[in-house]
């Protein structure tokens, strides 16, 4: 069929593989938010208990709308803790507050990658906002060399991505250690907290594959119109 082009497998693996991630940490987020720690924390408390035992008191914690949408802003110093997770005594939600922590305790000491990450954004939005727009004007007038500027732009993306990987799975690495060590979260409830962390962490592996997928594709693309036009 004349509209079909085969890179497009390429685009629907990726899609897939980001679905099963995002499925398995909403299934997972659910299976734990029924499961309540024994020492009736909140999310909250628990976000306000870690900050301080960090040292870290310039952190706002604010309550924001929606669901997983939990997030740490470096430039405001403000932690945010979405509808699900701020009240819950969950032991998903606590695992998600802790872990927006580490971001803020990264921030505090001067995590190299998350440094690197923070650096790195607006190359990443130029390269998510351009990249295709100077592809696709590159394919029309036949310009080869335009088309992989746009790739390179779209590369940055995936380096942003990249970069990514170390800060999150650094921050729920700490997030576990001290719910553990703090004694917050102990036996089932920590493995529990952990199961979630993990299951968030592979969204992250699961957008950089499909990213590098893409990217794979886009190189394809425009080799091919390269080829065609000699």
């Amino acid at each position: 069929m004349y509209w079909w082009d085969p890179t497009y497998i390429l685009v629907i693996i990726g899609a897939i593989i980001s679905g099963i991630a995002s499925m398995n940490v909403n299934n997972t987020f659910n299976s734990y938010r029924r499961m309540l720690n024994s020492n009736g924390l909140t999310a909250q408390q628990v976000a306000m208990n870690i900050l301080h035992g960090a040292g870290i008191y310039d952190v706002r914690i604010e309550r924001i709308k929606g669901s997983l949408t939990d997030h740490y802003s470096p430039n405001e110093k403000v932690l945010r803790l979405s509808d699900t997770v701020y009240n819950s005594q969950s032991v998903a939600a606590i695992g998600v507050a802790a872990h927006e922590c580490g971001h803020a305790i990264q921030h505090m000491v001067g995590y190299a990658p998350l440094k690197l990450r923070s650096a790195s954004v607006p190359v990443a939005n130029i390269g998510s906002w351009l990249s295709w727009p100077v592809i696709v004007i590159g394919l029309i007038l036949g310009q080869t060399g335009l088309a992989r500027v746009g790739v390179m732009l779209f590369t940055f993306v995936v380096i942003f991505q990249l970069v990514t990987l170390p800060v999150e799975f650094d921050a729920s690495q700490r997030a576990i250690n001290i719910l553990r060590d703090s004694r917050m979260l102990e036996g089932e409830e920590l493995r529990g907290a952990t199961k979630v962390l993990k299951a968030a962490a592979l969204t992250y592996v699961a957008a950089l594959f499909a990213s590098l997928l893409q990217l794979l594709r886009l190189v394809m693309i425009v080799n091919r119109s390269n080829n065609r036009r000699r």
